[in-house]
């Protein structure tokens, strides 16, 4: 057992969930200024090279396949040291053109029992213009993807312009983006998921990333709890706009495989829910989008990761890359070495 899960986890479980995480970034936002303390990450949790572990996808040369999934940095205020914490690439956001503040407090809470979150954040961010503000500082070469959203107030019938404007805005200063219109906790945000709005949000951002010198690759975050059939449209519209590939998946709305009392989990309220709950049927649905396109494009695959087992199952099914988030948060950093070291073991079989 890892010092964070013997000691560090049973001190950070003792606050509420985001003050902790709050505290956390801004620690790590102070430390990443402190000389001499990225070194120490990288040597303390750093993943060894190997070239079995390399891959090149979308132009982008990673040097392992884990990553740290959007929404534990997101305003990019701590991305250069969670790279030195060892993830080879971290998605910040979910950002939106203008500040918001999100849903109303509590909106985070533990499932400790399951190793599971359910959040109903609601894209709270400080805005698309302080994120570039914080990426202007970058001090290493971890890469950056940008997850954009549309602001609440915004319409969904008015949604193309917030996330061109998200797109436009930080096209310099991240390495690949990610459309986010998956999120269960911002009011009607999931109908833009049906394929009429989607083709039209996806279309508009190819045509502005095609009107650029360089193009930086798009990819869409999805839903675990879409039907087979919506999964069919998400795989064409991939395929019709050309797009780099997909995120697969976002938190559920469904309360599955929880132990808590329902009395419990109704108390908690709406929003949605990560963590090994949803291990399962984010693997389903990387098998079924990888197996129905016969692997036509890239699969980032999030969701439940919280063994090293979890992520070589999601390679397996036909993801090129894994994120943690709340395996990070239950497990610490020291799980990313460990999916590294499992998936160069099992490779060499």
């Amino acid at each position: 057992m890892s010092f964070y899960s013997s000691v560090a986890r049973k001190v950070l479980f003792r606050f509420d969930p985001e003050d902790i995480h709050n505290f956390t970034i801004g620690w790590l936002s102070f430390l990443n200024k402190v000389p001499g303390f990225k070194a120490y990450m990288r040597w303390n949790f750093g993943v060894k090279e190997d070239a079995s572990l390399q891959r090149e996808l979308f132009g982008l040369k990673f040097p392992h396949p884990v990553g740290l999934a959007a929404g534990l940095d997101k305003n990019a205020r701590a991305f250069d040291t969670l790279g030195a914490m060892g993830f080879a690439f971290v998605e910040v956001g979910t950002v939106t053109p203008r500040p918001q503040p999100g849903n109303a407090k509590p909106r985070l809470f533990r499932l400790v029992n399951d190793k599971a979150i359910i959040n109903r954040m609601g894209f709270n961010n400080n805005g698309v213009e302080a994120m570039v503000a914080n990426l202007k500082k970058r001090k290493t070469n971890v890469i950056v993807g940008g997850n954009i959203g549309k602001n609440e107030i915004t319409p969904n019938s008015e949604a193309i312009q917030d996330y061109v404007a998200a797109f436009k805005t930080l096209f310099d200063y991240v390495d690949y983006f990610v459309v986010n219109v998956s999120c269960p906790n911002q009011e009607n945000l999931r109908e833009l998921q049906k394929k009429g709005p989607l083709m039209a949000i996806v279309s508009a951002l190819v045509a502005e990333n095609q009107a650029k010198p360089k193009q930086k690759p798009i990819l869409l975050k999805i839903s675990p709890d879409l039907t087979n059939e919506q999964l069919d449209d998400i795989i064409a519209i991939v395929q019709e706009t050309g797009i780099a590939g997909v995120v697969a998946t976002n938190t559920t709305t469904t309360r599955n495989n929880v132990t808590y009392s329902k009395e419990y989990i109704d108390s908690i309220g709406r929003g949605g829910m990560s963590g090994a709950t949803i291990t399962k049927r984010s693997t389903e649905v990387i098998r079924y989008v990888h197996e129905k396109s016969n692997g036509a494009f890239p699969i980032i695959g999030v969701g439940g990761i919280m063994t090293p087992e979890d992520a070589y199952e999601k390679l397996q099914a036909g993801a090129s890359l894994v994120q943690l988030y709340s395996g990070f948060i239950y497990e610490g950093p020291s799980l990313i070495k460990k999916i590294c070291k499992y998936i160069v073991e099992k490779d060499k079989k």
